[in-house]
Protein backbone atom coordinates (compact mmCIF):
# COMPACT_ATOMS: atom_id res chain seq x y z
CA UNK A 1 0.00 0.00 0.00
CA UNK A 2 1.27 3.63 -0.88
CA UNK A 3 2.84 5.56 2.11
CA UNK A 4 0.56 8.68 0.82
CA UNK A 5 -2.87 7.52 2.47
CA UNK A 6 -4.88 11.05 1.28
CA UNK A 7 -5.14 12.84 -1.69
CA UNK A 8 -6.64 16.08 -2.78
CA UNK A 9 -9.26 16.36 -5.30
CA UNK A 10 -6.59 17.70 -7.83
CA UNK A 11 -4.21 14.79 -7.11
CA UNK A 12 -6.68 12.34 -7.55
CA UNK A 13 -7.99 13.78 -10.66
CA UNK A 14 -4.41 13.17 -12.09
CA UNK A 15 -4.19 9.74 -10.67
CA UNK A 16 -7.35 8.64 -11.77
CA UNK A 17 -8.05 10.18 -15.36
CA UNK A 18 -11.35 11.56 -13.72
CA UNK A 19 -11.86 15.15 -14.14
CA UNK A 20 -12.51 17.21 -10.91
CA UNK A 21 -15.91 18.41 -12.40
CA UNK A 22 -16.70 14.44 -12.45
CA UNK A 23 -15.33 13.82 -9.37
CA UNK A 24 -17.32 16.58 -7.79
CA UNK A 25 -20.64 15.79 -9.58
CA UNK A 26 -20.50 12.42 -8.45
CA UNK A 27 -19.65 13.45 -4.66
CA UNK A 28 -22.90 15.77 -4.93
CA UNK A 29 -25.03 13.21 -6.62
CA UNK A 30 -24.20 10.90 -3.83
CA UNK A 31 -22.61 8.09 -6.45
CA UNK A 32 -18.70 8.16 -4.88
CA UNK A 33 -18.02 10.43 -1.82
CA UNK A 34 -14.52 10.79 -0.41
CA UNK A 35 -13.30 8.50 2.39
CA UNK A 36 -12.37 11.91 4.18
CA UNK A 37 -14.97 14.35 3.54
CA UNK A 38 -16.30 17.70 5.31
CA UNK A 39 -20.10 18.11 5.55
CA UNK A 40 -18.84 21.84 4.17
CA UNK A 41 -17.53 21.49 1.10
CA UNK A 42 -16.75 24.88 0.51
CA UNK A 43 -14.24 24.55 3.02
CA UNK A 44 -10.69 24.14 1.50
CA UNK A 45 -9.47 20.39 1.41
CA UNK A 46 -12.90 19.15 1.75
CA UNK A 47 -12.75 16.39 -0.24
CA UNK A 48 -10.13 13.49 0.68
CA UNK A 49 -9.47 10.48 -1.35
CA UNK A 50 -7.86 7.40 0.35
CA UNK A 51 -6.11 5.29 -1.83
CA UNK A 52 -8.93 2.62 -2.00
CA UNK A 53 -10.59 5.60 -3.10
CA UNK A 54 -8.50 5.61 -6.21
CA UNK A 55 -8.52 2.50 -7.05
CA UNK A 56 -12.31 2.29 -7.38
CA UNK A 57 -12.02 5.64 -9.26
CA UNK A 58 -9.70 4.60 -11.49
CA UNK A 59 -11.86 1.05 -11.83
CA UNK A 60 -15.01 3.48 -12.51
CA UNK A 61 -12.82 5.62 -15.53
CA UNK A 62 -11.78 2.12 -17.41
CA UNK A 63 -15.97 0.61 -16.87
CA UNK A 64 -16.83 4.35 -18.38
CA UNK A 65 -14.28 4.04 -21.38
CA UNK A 66 -15.66 0.80 -21.80
CA UNK A 67 -19.02 2.62 -22.91
CA UNK A 68 -20.99 1.59 -19.64
CA UNK A 69 -23.78 3.76 -19.41
CA UNK A 70 -23.42 5.59 -15.93
CA UNK A 71 -27.12 5.04 -15.30
CA UNK A 72 -26.27 1.10 -15.14
CA UNK A 73 -23.38 2.21 -13.16
CA UNK A 74 -25.31 3.83 -10.81
CA UNK A 75 -27.98 1.08 -10.59
CA UNK A 76 -25.51 -1.42 -9.96
CA UNK A 77 -23.78 1.59 -6.71
CA UNK A 78 -27.60 1.05 -4.96
CA UNK A 79 -27.87 -2.51 -5.94
CA UNK A 80 -24.17 -2.69 -3.73
CA UNK A 81 -24.81 -0.16 -1.36
CA UNK A 82 -25.90 -2.63 1.60
CA UNK A 83 -23.12 -5.89 0.38
CA UNK A 84 -20.30 -4.15 0.23
CA UNK A 85 -18.17 -1.42 1.87
CA UNK A 86 -16.15 -0.50 -1.24
CA UNK A 87 -17.80 -2.36 -4.28
CA UNK A 88 -15.73 -0.30 -7.09
CA UNK A 89 -11.96 -1.66 -5.21
CA UNK A 90 -13.37 -4.94 -4.27
CA UNK A 91 -14.86 -6.59 -6.84
CA UNK A 92 -13.71 -7.96 -9.96
CA UNK A 93 -15.65 -6.55 -13.38
CA UNK A 94 -16.57 -7.76 -16.80
CA UNK A 95 -18.15 -5.98 -19.47
CA UNK A 96 -19.87 -7.81 -21.80
CA UNK A 97 -21.47 -5.81 -25.30
CA UNK A 98 -21.85 -2.72 -22.93
CA UNK A 99 -23.51 -4.66 -19.98
CA UNK A 100 -21.65 -4.44 -16.52
CA UNK A 101 -21.07 -8.26 -14.96
CA UNK A 102 -19.15 -8.80 -11.73
CA UNK A 103 -17.23 -11.16 -9.48
CA UNK A 104 -17.68 -11.49 -5.93
CA UNK A 105 -15.49 -14.41 -5.63
CA UNK A 106 -18.27 -16.72 -4.60
CA UNK A 107 -20.13 -16.80 -8.31
CA UNK A 108 -19.30 -14.97 -11.82
CA UNK A 109 -21.22 -13.74 -14.50
CA UNK A 110 -18.76 -14.73 -17.58
CA UNK A 111 -18.74 -13.93 -21.25
CA UNK A 112 -19.65 -17.17 -22.21
CA UNK A 113 -23.35 -16.89 -20.99
CA UNK A 114 -23.97 -14.86 -23.85
CA UNK A 115 -21.48 -15.74 -25.94
CA UNK A 116 -19.71 -12.08 -26.37
CA UNK A 117 -16.21 -11.66 -25.51
CA UNK A 118 -15.96 -9.75 -22.27
CA UNK A 119 -13.51 -6.78 -20.84
CA UNK A 120 -12.05 -7.87 -17.65
CA UNK A 121 -11.09 -4.94 -15.25
CA UNK A 122 -8.17 -6.42 -13.20
CA UNK A 123 -8.10 -5.07 -9.38
CA UNK A 124 -4.65 -6.15 -8.67
CA UNK A 125 -3.52 -4.60 -12.45
CA UNK A 126 -5.34 -1.48 -11.37
CA UNK A 127 -4.10 -0.91 -7.92
CA UNK A 128 -0.34 -1.75 -8.82
CA UNK A 129 -0.83 1.06 -11.92
CA UNK A 130 -2.21 3.42 -9.05
CA UNK A 131 0.77 2.62 -7.29
CA UNK A 132 3.10 3.76 -10.13
CA UNK A 133 1.62 6.39 -10.45
CA UNK A 134 1.47 7.99 -6.80
CA UNK A 135 5.37 7.27 -6.94
CA UNK A 136 5.73 9.38 -10.09
CA UNK A 137 3.54 11.95 -7.77
CA UNK A 138 5.54 11.69 -4.94
CA UNK A 139 8.80 11.45 -6.67
CA UNK A 140 8.41 15.31 -9.06
CA UNK A 141 9.85 18.04 -7.25
CA UNK A 142 7.54 20.95 -6.67
CA UNK A 143 10.51 22.98 -9.07
CA UNK A 144 9.86 20.78 -12.08
CA UNK A 145 6.36 21.63 -12.45
CA UNK A 146 5.14 23.44 -15.49
CA UNK A 147 9.45 23.16 -16.82
CA UNK A 148 10.29 21.92 -20.22
CA UNK A 149 13.61 20.00 -20.15
CA UNK A 150 15.59 17.27 -22.36
CA UNK A 151 17.60 14.85 -20.53
CA UNK A 152 19.77 12.09 -21.77
CA UNK A 153 18.56 8.55 -22.24
CA UNK A 154 15.20 10.09 -21.89
CA UNK A 155 12.39 10.03 -24.86
CA UNK A 156 15.58 9.91 -26.89
CA UNK A 157 16.86 13.46 -25.55
CA UNK A 158 13.29 15.08 -26.98
CA UNK A 159 11.52 17.79 -25.21
CA UNK A 160 10.03 16.71 -22.31
CA UNK A 161 8.04 17.78 -19.05
CA UNK A 162 10.51 17.94 -16.34
CA UNK A 163 10.22 15.03 -13.56
CA UNK A 164 8.09 13.03 -16.39
CA UNK A 165 8.36 11.16 -19.89
CA UNK A 166 5.82 12.89 -21.43
CA UNK A 167 7.01 14.71 -24.55
CA UNK A 168 6.09 18.28 -25.66
CA UNK A 169 4.81 17.11 -28.99
CA UNK A 170 2.40 14.58 -27.75
CA UNK A 171 0.71 17.08 -25.77
CA UNK A 172 0.87 19.68 -28.69
CA UNK A 173 -0.61 16.38 -30.88
CA UNK A 174 -3.77 16.80 -28.20
CA UNK A 175 -3.61 20.28 -28.55
CA UNK A 176 -3.91 20.40 -32.42
CA UNK A 177 -6.71 17.92 -32.28
CA UNK A 178 -8.80 19.92 -30.19
CA UNK A 179 -8.39 18.36 -26.54
CA UNK A 180 -8.50 20.99 -23.75
CA UNK A 181 -5.84 20.97 -21.10
CA UNK A 182 -8.40 19.08 -18.36
CA UNK A 183 -8.86 16.26 -21.16
CA UNK A 184 -5.03 16.60 -21.91
CA UNK A 185 -4.49 15.59 -18.04
CA UNK A 186 -6.88 12.91 -18.27
CA UNK A 187 -4.52 11.27 -20.62
CA UNK A 188 -1.63 11.95 -18.61
CA UNK A 189 -2.89 12.20 -14.74
CA UNK A 190 0.89 12.66 -13.86
CA UNK A 191 0.64 16.39 -15.23
CA UNK A 192 -0.50 19.55 -14.03
CA UNK A 193 -2.25 22.58 -15.52
CA UNK A 194 0.86 24.46 -15.36
CA UNK A 195 2.60 21.61 -17.30
CA UNK A 196 0.56 21.27 -19.87
CA UNK A 197 0.38 25.43 -20.46
CA UNK A 198 3.90 25.23 -20.27
CA UNK A 199 4.05 22.06 -23.10
CA UNK A 200 1.91 24.15 -25.21
CA UNK A 201 3.54 27.18 -25.29
CA UNK A 202 6.84 25.60 -25.85
CA UNK A 203 5.41 23.76 -28.78
CA UNK A 204 4.60 27.13 -30.06
CA UNK A 205 7.37 28.87 -30.03
CA UNK A 206 9.31 26.57 -31.28
CA UNK A 207 6.95 25.96 -34.64
CA UNK A 208 7.10 29.16 -34.49
CA UNK A 209 10.70 29.98 -34.94
CA UNK A 210 11.16 26.91 -37.33
CA UNK A 211 8.55 28.55 -39.59
CA UNK A 212 10.49 31.44 -39.90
Amino acid sequence: MSTLLAFTIDQTSRLTGLSVGRLRRWDNIGFFTPHYADPNRRLPSSRVYSFRDLVGLRTLALLRQEKVPFKQLRTARQWFADRYEAPWSELTFYVVGGNLFFDDGDHRMGATAVGQSAFSVSLRTIAEDMERRVEELRRRNPRDIGQISRQRNVMSNAPVVTGTRVPTSAIWSFHEDGYSVDAIIEQYPILTREDVEAAIAFEEERRTKHAV
